[in-house]
């Protein structure tokens, strides 16, 4: 028998049973979403300008007609200080449809990111679907982007920002880096990393992957059959570029681009790891620097479950992977070549 979930801690699997019941019963059969019942378990952390654990955050509002706000988290003990930091502009999972940068588990994990890459992180509050489908929330991203890029925040140096996510998040900062890509209105922003933890990608194929991990903890293809329909344009099918970026209708090719280094994350367990590789694949044949990392014992979303030991694995790779690109950003950007 095909095991679906490692043997998790009694504290992970009770949190993953409540969360999938929460959001089952969330979705109704007409594709809305219960907020209602949603609001009464949603747990939140409320901003904070007195430093915990070394950083402190504050709530900035980009656009109050569509509630497209971002929670800015500033490390306050910073070895060596004086320099400015780099930026991970980052967006939060959940199918394009739950969650939010206040959600307690989200809060947590970018103060820890905040603290030990160290780096100014601006989590951002898009709109969910269904209410808005696509290209809501890639608008949302890029004009965040857009407003930073003329608001830089204090002690950031926007010459290095990295753009960040998990699952649907990860979806979603792929496809504004690539409009970021395209653009040449930037002054101050310049992306120059792409960190995809666990990206949601998928098509109209089962994958091997999908079939074999059905039933694993948060992610089944009943779920994200769902979450498709719920967010992609109405008579769009999964291959559709926001889903199959790589597939049959990919839109302009990245070799024609100036891409980001880009560091993929891939879990054992997760059943949407064919996709992913898929699209690590697809980078490296355009041309792309790719950093595969793969945990072959973690689930879908690991990282926000702290007590998980690849968790903090994982922050350290994203440090590493900041440090390497902000280094050779610095060198590209100090040490010019003489001619």
């Amino acid at each position: 028998m095909t095991e679906i979930s490692p043997v998790l801690p009694w504290k992970t699997k009770i949190a993953l049973s409540a969360l999938s019941a929460l959001t089952d019963f969330s979705r109704r059969d007409d594709g809305t979403i219960n907020r209602r019942l949603l609001s009464f378990f949603d747990f939140r952390a409320s901003p904070s300008s007195t430093p915990i654990k070394g950083v402190k955050t504050a709530d900035v509002t980009v656009d109050p007609s569509r509630n497209l706000w971002f929670r800015l988290f500033e490390p306050t003990q910073v070895p060596g200080g004086g320099e400015k930091l780099p930026v991970i502009v980052f967006f939060h999972g959940g199918g394009f449809a739950f969650l939010s940068p206040d959600n307690r588990a989200y809060d947590v994990a970018c103060r820890r990111f905040a603290r030990k890459v160290p780096a100014i992180v601006v989590s951002v509050n898009y709109r969910l679907s269904p209410e808005h489908r696509y290209p809501a929330q890639y608008e949302d991203g890029f004009d965040v982007l857009n407003y930073l890029d003329s608001h830089p925040p204090a002690n950031a140096d926007l010459s290095m920002c990295f753009l960040a996510g998990d699952s649907a998040g990860a979806n979603i900062a792929h496809h504004v880096t690539v409009r970021a890509c395209e653009t040449t209105t930037f002054q101050e922003v310049k992306v120059v990393g792409l960190v995809a933890i666990q990206p949601f990608f998928g098509g109209e194929e089962r994958t091997e992957s999908e079939i074999r991990l059905e039933g694993s903890p948060l992610v089944s293809m009943r779920r994200t059959d769902w979450l498709w329909k719920a967010f992609l344009p109405e008579g769009a099918d999964r291959d559709h570029v926001a889903a199959n970026v790589s597939g049959i209708e990919k839109g302009r090719e990245l070799s024609e681009m100036e891409f980001p280094a880009t560091m993929v994350v891939v879990g054992g367990f997760d059943p949407l790891q064919d996709w992913q590789r898929r699209y690590c694949k697809w980078l490296e044949r355009s041309g792309t620097e790719v950093r595969l990392v793969e945990y072959g014992n973690t689930i879908h979303a690991f990282y926000v479950f702290p007590e998980l030991p690849e968790a903090s694995l994982l922050f350290a790779e994203v440090k590493n992977f900041v440090e390497q690109h902000k280094k050779h950003r610095t060198t590209q950007t100090h040490y010019p070549s003489i001619i």
